[in-house]
């Protein structure tokens, strides 16, 4: 949450991996924790959405790809 309209959302992290905790601070580059394998999939992944205002947006609008 930044505070203001926009939040992000992380799945299928591994349980305990979490680095963060709720209201810290993070800056760009900073670990959050570790993709895992969890739920019906086949392999480790992240589900990574950006939200505004509650809605889901493209979150390649933020990445430096």
């Amino acid at each position: 949450d930044d505070g203001s309209t926009f939040y992000t959302l992380y799945g299928h992290m591994i349980n305990g991996s979490i680095q963060v905790t709720v209201d810290e601070t993070v800056e760009q580059g900073r670990v959050l924790g570790t993709m895992g394998s969890t739920g019906h999939s086949t392999g480790p992944h992240l589900h990574y959405e950006v939200r505004k205002n509650n809605t889901p947006i493209n979150p390649k609008l933020f990445l430096n790809l």
